[in-house]
């Protein structure tokens, strides 16, 4: 008899310990309940003990966890449709209150589908497009203008306001709803804004018609740039020209008065020899291929010619 009860003893233990032993990861919280209701919360990673049969363990995550919700299309303040694409990061801050509220996590999921869909679509409906596409602190370049225009109404940078900030303004009004769920609203990004077919058509004109307008004042200034080149070019040549064709009469005429020079030295040492080589230059000159030359006996031209025989 003692042998079937000690086994019966070991066994209820085996059940005993199975049934009230439980372990906690590192990522995770739990909460206790009996019969339904909370009794308490184990926050401490480890090996913990229950009531077996009468109490349940409900684990919920301890870290950060992501939330994606669908892609809307939202109008602007200006009345442009446009696709917003949101995420947000979040934690359960309470376990107890989360399990009260919402109880499991595809519960915090839709209660966070209700709180953030609703400020993103207030906030992208109440600022102008402009508004929602720039991240930015506007700070007009040097030399452009101090305003915006915008459906033909010119706006001042100032008085607009960045991405940044509608992003800001998000996340308070939503993290302001999310306590009373036990959650804790960390972070709210805009991933993706696509504009609707008919926007974008506008916006890819609108693009267009700026760059042309970018463009034709590059070539503008590219013509003026151009025109004053060529025509510096065109004084330097102009110049250099002159200076070339002054140098150049220079070297010739004192080439010419030099060789003048040196032909009259050398004709003034025997007249009668330049006499003679002037002739035969003038013979040269005077009688071409297949001519005649008619000449009378007393012709200084002749001179030459009667002589040599």
């Amino acid at each position: 008899m003692k042998k079937p009860f000690l086994i019966v003893i070991i066994f209820a233990l085996i059940l005993i310990a199975k049934g009230g032993l439980f372990v906690i990861g590192e990522g995770e919280q739990a909460l206790v309940t009996q019969f339904g209701k909370p009794v308490g919360g184990v926050s401490l990673a480890g090996l913990h003990f229950k009531i077996p049969l009468i109490q349940d363990v409900h684990r919920f995550e301890r870290r950060i966890m992501k939330w994606d919700g669908d892609p809307n299309q939202i109008p602007t303040k200006d009345k442009k449709y446009i696709w917003v694409d949101t995420t947000a990061r979040w934690r359960i801050s309470d376990p107890l209150l989360y399990f009260k509220t919402v109880a499991t996590e595809a519960g915090g999921q839709s209660r966070l589908d209700d709180i953030i869909d609703s400020v993103v679509r207030d906030a992208v409906s109440g600022h102008l497009l402009v508004e929602m596409v720039r991240g930015w602190d506007y700070k007009a370049p040097e030399g452009a203008r101090e305003e915006i225009e915008v459906e033909g109404e010119t706006i001042a940078p100032s008085s607009l306001a960045g991405r940044e900030e509608i992003l800001n303004g998000i996340l308070e009004k939503a993290r302001a709803s999310t306590p009373e769920y036990g959650i804790d609203l960390i972070d709210v990004q805009i991933k993706r804004i696509n504009y609707v077919e008919q926007v974008r058509q506008r916006v890819y004109e609108r693009m267009i018609s700026e760059r042309k307008k970018v463009a034709a004042e590059y070539r503008s200034e590219g013509e003026g740039e151009k025109a004053d080149i060529l025509g510096q070019m065109q004084k330097e040549l102009k110049t250099i020209e002159s200076e070339a064709y002054r140098q150049s009469v220079e070297i010739r005429g004192q080439a010419d008065a030099e060789a003048a020079s040196i032909y009259a030295d050398a004709y003034g040492k025997d007249p009668e020899l330049y006499a003679f080589l002037r002739t035969l230059e003038a013979y040269r000159k005077a009688v071409g291929e297949n001519a005649r030359l008619v000449l009378s006996t007393d012709s200084e031209f002749y001179r030459f010619l009667s002589e040599a025989r």
